[in-house]
This record gives structure tokens, C-alpha cells and sequence, in this order.
């Protein structure tokens, strides 16, 4: 597997440029808060303007503005999991999920997703019913729904507590070897990626540093 990725973007006073290349499946994006992490996250999925940005994913290019391609986030073939889950609260889980589907004709079906982050029989649930933990792990199974290239995971472990937190990571671990699902994952603390990052990548001030 192989990914590589840039993004040049700025918001206000707030410049970023980050480019990055591994073959590792599973990238942890590390730095203090304001550094930059979810305004790269935010630029490979389409969501603010941009200078330019580039994504690869082992040699199939779904993002190169260069070029002219920049299809909308729905069109770009990866999965976003946000800071705060995003689930919509007047939607059952399986209908959360099941979002999707006008968008990716193989979309999974609700009862597949859930089964993959071990929350099966959970369609009929409303997300307020939901821990926080549980209310995370929808919200990865609604992005696995659509097949992502890859999987996009801004501060997930944000609000848990250790407990939740280390179940989540046992969670993406295992979809890791169960699926093959490439992942870049934000979070401002490297603890966090010790049995899940093959590669990290730490930002300071927008910029990539070793």
C-alpha cells in the first residue's frame, strides 16, 4: 500500500503546506492544537478552498488540482469521520448510515457496517441513546459505508475516556487487518496510534517537521 498526499491552503493569518509519502497503512497526524491537522484533513476532502492539493492512494490519483481534478467531497472516495461524529439526531442509526447510499451505488448496507465496528442490531437505536464511544463507532461505520479509498479520522478519541478511548483503538486495529482500509488519523497526542500508526507525521505551524 502505498499513499501520498499534499495540500497548500491558508485561512486568514494561517498558511499551510504539507506533502507526505509512506507504505504505511495507517498514518497518525500529530501537533499541537491550531497547527494545522484538521485544516489538511479538511483540504483533501474538498471542504474550503485550497491552493493545491494532490492525494494518491497506491497509484490511483483521486485528488490533483493541477490537473483540474477536484471532484466535490462526495465524489472524492474517501471516508470522513469528524471532530464531533456528525450524526444527525432526527436520524434512526441505520438510516445514518444508510446516508450514503445515493452517493455510492455499492454502498454497504447498515447491518454490514455496523458488524464491521461491532455494533450489530444498532439500526433502530437513535444516536442520543448512544455512549460516546458507541456514538464514534457509528459514525466509522457510516464512513466505511461508502467504500472509501481512504479513511479520514479527525480527533476521534476526543472526549472519551481511557476506557472508551482504548476500546475504539482495539476497534480501528482490528478494521485495519480485517479490511485493508488505508486511515490517516488526527489527534494531538501519539499515545493514542502505539499499536495502530505505522507512520506519523507531526505539523507545527502548518509546516511538516521530522
Amino acid at each position: 500500500m502505498s499513499l501520498s498526499f499534499q495540500v497548500k491552503t491558508w485561512r486568514d493569518d494561517f498558511n499551510l503546506d504539507v506533502a507526505f509519502e509512506t507504505e504505511a497503512r495507517v498514518v497518525a497526524v500529530v501537533g499541537a492544537s491550531g497547527a494545522g491537522k484538521t485544516t489538511l484533513l479538511e483540504g483533501l476532502a474538498g471542504f474550503g478552498t485550497v491552493e493545491a492539493a494532490r492525494l494518491v492512494v497506491d497509484g490511483e490519483v483521486l485528488v490533483d488540482t493541477a490537473s483540474g481534478l477536484a471532484p466535490p467531497p462526495h465524489r472524492r472516495s474517501l471516508g470522513h469521520v469528524f471532530q464531533d461524529g456528525r450524526l444527525f439526531p432526527h436520524l434512526s442509526v441505520g438510516a445514518n448510515i444508510a446516508f450514503v447510499q445515493p452517493y455510492v451505488p455499492n454502498a454497504m448496507a447498515p447491518a454490514e457496517a455496523l458488524r464491521l465496528v461491532d455494533l450489530a442490531g444498532y439500526e433502530n437505536r437513535w444516536p442520543g441513546s448512544l455512549s460516546g464511544g458507541e456514538a464514534r463507532r457509528v459514525a466509522v461505520a457510516r464512513a466505511l459505508a461508502g467504500r472509501p479509498r481512504l479513511l479520514l479520522l479527525d480527533e476521534p478519541f476526543t472526549g472519551l475516556d481511557r476506557r472508551r478511548r482504548t476500546n475504539l483503538i482495539d476497534h480501528l486495529v482490528r478494521l485495519r487487518d480485517q479490511t485493508g482500509t488505508p486511515m490517516l488519523i488526527v489527534s494531538h497526542d501519539e499515545r493514542d496510534f502505539e499499536d495502530l500508526a505505522g507512520a506519523i507525521l507531526t505539523i507545527e505551524s502548518g509546516r511538516a517537521v521530522a
